[in-house]
């Protein structure tokens, strides 16, 4: 009896949402789920509609364990944007599709506002005397900026005239809640994944072998190398830079680029292999970031699905390029100043957009200064390119991990006034792991592409129980290195 009573406890802390224990990709609980979810979706393969119906039931089952019972918000933006989207396909009016474009809007913007930004505005008013403002207990829910701006990409690309509304309502949930890039992105658009729901499934040898070389490659970025080093180093000196010399604020602060890099770009990987294992094809949402050339390059190669998203909902409709070269400038900054925004409710997002939105701008007239000229093309100026947009993201980088501008100002402070090098030896021999685990993720990061491709190769055409094997050391690796708290994904708070 008491075996028994044993089983179904353990039952119920499988089903019930822990906000301390959130459902995550590196977790084991999720591999055991994951591995049980795969064969039943095998099992499904010919039965369209029912696989359907599974995947949507575990899709938001998996948001109830990251968020508990605001997983019906997930339901009112999907239930919502899919009417408004019919009404727009059969309205003929242009001026009553804006307005229920406008709707959509509403509904999604206002949930995002509501439980994003209500503390952030109203302790803004009250800092200026205009009201008085009690700090209100709002729960943020896990991934609400992805879902809503994944829904409202839909809802504008059938305004547009790019798609069509879709006629079934199951169709539409399960895109809009497809657990792998459901609370982190990637920010999947509905013309890329909408024509896969109804294929049959097909996953080929190629495809298995790819979502196991992202998913252990992700899991590998995200459990040994960003784990580890903030665990071990970069937390204790960003949580007291004053305590810290400026060369060890300086190397947690390079740190934290390979970390939230790993960390997020894992997650998109695990993602991008999970949905792989399941027939489904992903863009990249990374492409060496830190190999740009300039503040454009970088937008270019980081979080691509957002970016674009910015590109093409918010930019364009700002203007673009369209209106002279002083509006584009104000368009860019613009739209990454709201892209800040996006990232968090804190005046030290803000100043992050405001910097990349300037960078981009900065960049734009030096383009136009420099146009035809030889000299940009050279070795030696790619690589000061390099490193001076690597240096640039890095300093945006202590705003964007500081949650308060004092925080972040003393930090530079000790690395501009206090810096002493002479004890850099004494930083290697202390923290040695962390500074090879920094130093091994900057290499990986720098390979030249076609040796990333040909090692990607050469692991597809291992036999399949070589991906198994890969895949059983590294977790036995993750075992050795990780700590006994669960680390949730750094874009989780976003």
């Amino acid at each position: 009896m008491t075996d028994l009573n044993n089983i179904f406890q353990s039952l119920l802390e499988v089903l019930r949402y822990n906000p301390e224990q959130p459902l995550i990709f590196s977790s084991g609980l999720f591999f055991w789920l994951f591995a049980a979810f795969i064969i039943v979706y095998a099992l499904l393969r010919k039965a369209s509609t029912a696989r359907l119906l599974f995947v949507l039931a575990f899709s938001y089952y998996f948001y109830y364990k990251c968020s508990g019972f605001y997983f019906f918000l997930l339901a009112v933006v999907t239930v919502s944007d899919f009417a408004i989207a019919a009404l727009i396909g059969r309205t003929a009016s242009r001026a009553a599709r804006k307005w229920l474009v406008a709707l959509s809007l509403l509904i999604d913007l206002g949930l995002l506002g509501y439980f994003k930004y209500t503390n952030f505005l109203g302790q803004l008013l009250a800092s200026v005397n205009l009201i008085s403002f009690h700090e209100m207990d709002i729960f943020l829910p896990v991934g609400i900026s992805f879902f809503t701006f994944q829904s409202l990409s839909y809802i504008i690309d059938v305004y547009r005239g790019k798609i069509k509304p879709l006629s079934n309502l199951l169709d539409y949930a399960f895109y809009v809640s497809f657990f792998p890039q459901l609370v982190a992105g990637p920010i999947v658009r509905a013309a890329d994944f909408i024509p896969q729901i109804r294929r049959p499934l097909l996953v080929t040898r190629e495809m298995l072998g790819m979502g196991f070389w992202f998913i252990i490659i992700g899991l590998f970025k995200k459990a040994v190398i960003s784990d580890y080093i903030s665990l071990n180093f970069i937390d204790r000196v960003f949580d007291a830079p004053t305590l810290y010399s400026g060369i060890e604020n300086l190397v947690a602060i390079y740190g934290y680029g390979m970390q939230i890099y790993c960390d997020f770009s894992g997650y998109s990987d695990m993602a991008i292999g999970l949905a792989l294992l399941m027939g489904f094809k992903f863009n990249i949402n990374f492409n060496s970031p830190y190999k740009a050339q300039s503040i454009s390059d970088f937008w270019h190669r980081w979080h691509i699905s957002l970016s674009t998203w910015l590109r093409d909902y918010l930019y364009i409709s700002l203007g673009g390029n369209r209106k002279g070269k002083l509006r584009q400038y104000l368009n860019l900054f613009i739209t990454m100043l709201l892209g800040g925004l996006w990232h968090g409710a804190s005046l030290n997002f803000v100043a992050w957009g405001a910097m990349h939105g300037i960078g981009l701008a900065i960049h734009k007239m030096w383009m136009g200064w420099t146009a035809g000229a030889r000299w940009v093309r050279s070795r030696a100026w790619c690589l000061f390119s390099l490193l001076l947009t690597f240096h640039i993201v890095a300093l945006t980088w202590v705003l964007f991990r500081n949650h308060e501008f004092a925080d972040a100002m003393a930090m530079l402070n000790q690395v501009a006034t206090n810096f002493h090098p002479e004890l850099l030896p004494q930083l290697l021999a202390g923290y040695p792991y962390v500074m090879m685990l920094i130093a091994l993720g900057y290499v990986l990061h720098f390979l030249p592409d076609r040796l990333e491709w040909r090692a990607k190769r050469t692991f597809v055409k291992l036999p399949i129980w070589c991906y198994a094997i890969a895949l059983l050391a590294l977790i036995y690796v993750i075992i050795q290195v990780k700590s006994s708290d669960i680390q949730p994904f750094i874009y989780f708070q976003f």
